[in-house]
């Protein structure tokens, strides 16, 4: 099993950043890839961005050039950038991580509001 606590949330201006982590814990050997999404009201959950241990970084194209992710494989743990936040980033912000290629883990979330 593998449990995925997420933090760095908050409330911040237009313009503002904010840093969000996600740890893992567990039996944390199996896990390959990581990553970020979201989910605003009334939408369905969107990739953010994704950290394979190897290969390239993904970004979603709303957020390209404005967030960075990046992977602390020691402390297992994975990191989200976040700059030039504007209003529509607003949404709660979930961690996963796939085990073996094939599990799925999910965090609780944490939420993200960016006021104009």
């Amino acid at each position: 099993q593998v449990q995925l606590v997420e933090s760095g949330g908050g409330l911040v201006q237009a313009g503002g950043s904010l840093r969000l982590s996600c740890a893992a814990s567990g039996i944390v050997i199996g896990i390959n890839t990581m990553g970020w999404y979201r989910q605003a009201p009334g939408k369905q959950r969107e990739l953010v961005a994704t950290i394979p241990k190897v290969e390239n970084t993904n970004y979603a194209d709303s957020v390209k050039g404005r967030f960075t992710i990046s992977r602390d494989g020691a402390k297992n743990t994975v990191y989200l950038q976040m700059n030039g936040l504007k209003p529509e980033d607003t949404a709660v912000y979930y961690c996963r991580a796939t085990e073996f290629g094939v599990r799925v883990y999910w965090g609780q979330g944490t939420q993200v509001t960016v006021s104009s």
